[in-house]
């Protein structure tokens, strides 16, 4: 633990689930509310890149990830889904899943490109829905409901 990292001090979001080696939140800063449903999948110990893990943690954290993106695709039905590791801001390591549709501001550039249109807006999921979503699909991989 860093006592400098957000990631380390602080949940990062509304948790959603979570097991030893990583959480998943749903995103409630501006970029949330933008893109409705975004979560960031952060592992537990402050390490910044996923070649730092070892096999089983690197495969258990993935696994997290894809069940996390199954569930956004079922629960909220978008055009697509982003993935992204980057951790430049907070170098701990974390995955952005991030519900896309065609009528966004930005699709189909990057979310933090340049605006192209107005957005058309999509109901905020609730917690509650997006837990539910996640959770079921995190059973399938970890075992437990």
């Amino acid at each position: 633990m860093d006592g400098d990292c957000e990631l380390c001090t602080q949940p990062g979001g509304e948790l959603l689930w979570e097991s030893d080696l990583c959480r998943v939140v749903r995103v409630t800063d501006a970029s949330g509310r933008a893109f409705p449903g975004s979560c960031r999948v952060i592992l537990k110990r402050h390490i910044a890149e996923m070649s730092d893990l070892d096999a089983g943690d690197a495969r258990g954290l993935m696994e997290a990830v894809l069940a996390t993106e199954r569930g956004l695709r079922k629960a909220l039905r978008p055009d697509k889904i982003n993935l992204a590791s980057l951790g430049n801001m907070v170098p701990h390591l974390h995955w952005h899943v991030v519900p896309r549709w065609r009528d966004d501001r930005h699709f189909p550039a990057p979310i933090w490109a340049a605006p192209q249109r107005d957005a058309t807006p999509h109901p905020i999921p609730s917690l509650d829905s997006l837990r539910q979503a996640i959770a079921a699909e995190l059973s399938t991989v970890t075992g437990t409901p």
